[in-house]
């Protein structure tokens, strides 16, 4: 198992391991530009698709968009594919180097047929000649096709593209990179704000002014060095050998537990079934120990007759091992913290929507002649998130490791904790912003002239954008690092994945929101005239529900368990350094016999049967 692992390991003379000639930051410049160029051709190609469905291929409006309702809502859920295939046969570099391919055979059969003239209708004639053509059957079908591989094809880059990226920094007890680990995710979610910011200027303006040709040729020819970058690193990399589907194993348990329902569970968790040869492929973390919640589940590895065979080989729809037990355990632990990131999103939806809204009722002008578009302060989010990722992990994670002695700063717990926090302030800014803006529109009597401009500048908008930019450097990436760091290690893309299926359902209850409150209200809060609706007060609806989600949150934690695993003495007295935040913020271990585990104030470690906090 692990000591196996560690004696293995290159070492050098006085017996602490040699770093390793894969991994560590010196991928870093593949897997980023990977990341880089497959974010801006993916926010190159979204920003502006709507445009181009009812522009050039002439679709009506409610039909466009539920098309790339539809698209947006199949591209979230492909990750949980991707992950799968990831864990379960194909490895993490593989699945991304595939779901790269698949993307760009997309993005260049909308190229063709934004190139071709027989792959979309005719440009419509004068106003008196009749209505504009819309896009036939098969060029209809071109375009379904083109999205159905980019979908596909991020379904394979997403779940897998972080996890890969942690996994050049070593796992615990194998490689000292706890402390890069953590900055890597910072890293990792600057880039990508770059990339889409990026993106929203340069790409969209050339789709607008120049050509759709161009326009998506682009971001083609940015997938095409995004999966170039990637193959390149290709001996660099440290890739993670995937054992057989984690789901598999899951619903294993859960079969044994429920054949075994009637089975009393011994008291002694040492009488339950272990098998250290059977998970040390999927154990290289460490064995996963007992834990006393949801022991429904331990009765999966109570042995009783008939579970093993005479040649030792466990039949595993009879029986799982205590490790198996807890990684279903764990998952489930999760789940409940996972789901309050959903509310998050839902909540920051309408900065999409609404926001805009107040944007182009207000005055945007920076010169008497140049003002700016209402879609553009979404930039604000962007410039925002992408500043305090920069703070965070240069000024505030020192200062706070002085305070706290973890290397992380903070645990990941408290950066997502912040991040809700925040997010309740920028939702009660918008609210505020917006009783003035109504205000100043009642003073003027522009309430019922909705196209009227409302003698008040746009920049109000600003802090509730920024504040939603600063939740998302805080809790995005704490979502991301706590999917990560507490899943099992044999199902950490898997884990990814949960982190945008949180993205896609968040904003299908944005949708079910505004149905509920437009229906409750009778069309009166939420107007196409939003100066006689009352938009300031279902943003005010929206606060109270963050609160109620902060505190669901807060009280998820208190009763969360984090997962606790065996490590090697030799392991442990060799590891330099903390990891960084690793299984919520741990200190330097002393050489110790025994089981480490995490709680709320660092590691646990077990020696001579004493629990000692560091």
């Amino acid at each position: 198992m692990a000591s196996a692992m560690a004696a293995a390991a290159p070492a050098d003379e006085d017996g602490s391991p040699r770093e390793t000639k894969q991994g560590g930051f010196k991928t870093m410049p593949f897997i980023l530009a990977n990341e880089i160029c497959d974010r801006f051709a993916t926010a190159g190609f979204n920003a502006n698709l709507i445009t181009y469905l009812t522009q050039q291929l002439h679709l009506p409006l409610v039909e466009a968009s539920n098309l790339l309702t539809n698209f947006n809502g199949t591209a979230a859920f492909t990750p949980v594919l991707g992950a799968i295939v990831a864990d379960s046969c194909a490895g993490r570099f593989w699945t991304i180097a595939g779901g790269g391919a698949l993307y760009q055979l997309g993005m260049l059969g909308l190229v063709a047929a934004a190139l071709a003239p027989a792959l979309r209708p005719a440009p419509c004639a004068a106003a008196a000649a009749p209505p504009c053509q819309r896009a036939s059957g098969g060029q209809l079908a071109m375009l379904y096709l083109s999205l159905l591989l980019t979908a596909l094809g991020g379904g394979g880059i997403r779940p897998c593209v972080v996890a890969f990226g942690a996994d050049q920094f070593g796992r615990r007890g194998r490689r000292p990179g706890g402390e890069q680990k953590w900055s890597y995710f910072n890293l990792y979610f600057f880039s990508m704000g770059l990339a889409v910011l990026l993106a929203l200027t340069v790409v969209v303006y050339i789709q607008e002014n120049v050509g759709w040709g161009l326009g998506f040729g682009i971001p083609a020819i940015a997938m095409f060095l995004s999966v170039l970058s990637f193959v390149v690193g290709y001996p660099l990399y440290v890739k993670v050998k995937p054992e057989g589907s984690p789901f598999k194993r899951l619903l294993q348990v859960v079969v044994a537990a429920f054949r075994k329902r009637k089975e009393d569970v011994p008291e002694d968790a040492g009488l339950l079934y272990h098998n250290k040869e059977l998970d040390a492929p999927i154990a290289a973390d460490g064995k996963l120990l007992h834990t006393d919640q949801l022991r429904f589940l331990d009765r999966a590895a109570v042995l009783t007759t008939g579970d093993v065979a005479d040649s030792g080989e466990p039949h595993l729809w009879r029986v799982s091992t205590v490790h198996r037990v807890e990684e279903l355990k764990s998952i489930v632990r999760m789940l409940p913290l996972w789901a309050a990131s959903i509310t998050l999103i839902a909540a920051a939806s309408h900065n999409f929507t609404f926001a805009i809204q107040q944007a182009r009722t207000m005055d945007r002008h920076l010169t008497p002649s140049f003002q700016i578009p209402p879609a553009t302060m979404i930039i604000f989010t962007t410039l925002t998130m992408l500043v305090s990722l920069v703070l965070y992990d240069r000024a505030f994670v020192p200062l706070a490791r002085r305070c706290t002695g973890r290397r992380s700063g903070i645990t990941y717990f408290q950066r997502m904790g912040a991040g809700f926090a925040v997010s309740v302030l920028g939702v009660m800014a918008g609210a505020l912003v917006e009783t003035r803006r109504r205000g100043v529109a009642a003073e003027h009597g522009l309430l019922d002239s909705p196209a009227a401009v409302v003698p008040i500048s746009v920049f109000w908008l600003v802090p509730q954008y920024a504040l939603h930019g600063m939740s998302d450097a805080l809790s995005t990436v704490g979502h991301m690092e706590f999917l990560y760091d507490q899943s099992p290690e044999s199902m950490r893309s898997s884990a990814a994945a949960l982190f945008w299926v949180a993205g896609s359902l968040g904003n299908y209850l944005g949708t079910v929101l505004v149905t509920v409150v437009q229906s409750a209200s009778r069309g009166v809060w939420l107007q196409d005239n939003i100066n006689r609706g009352r938009l300031d007060y279902y943003y005010w609806l929206v606060t109270f529900l963050l609160v109620l989600n902060l505190v669901y949150y807060i009280a998820c934690f208190h009763f969360y368990t984090l997962k606790t695993f065996e490590v090697d003495a030799g392991d442990e007295a060799r590891r330099p350094h903390d990891g960084g935040g690793e299984q919520g913020g741990e200190r330097m271990a002393e050489p110790c016999l025994g089981q480490v585990g995490a709680s709320g104030d660092g590691v646990g470690t077990v020696c001579d049967g004493e629990k000692h906090i560091r």
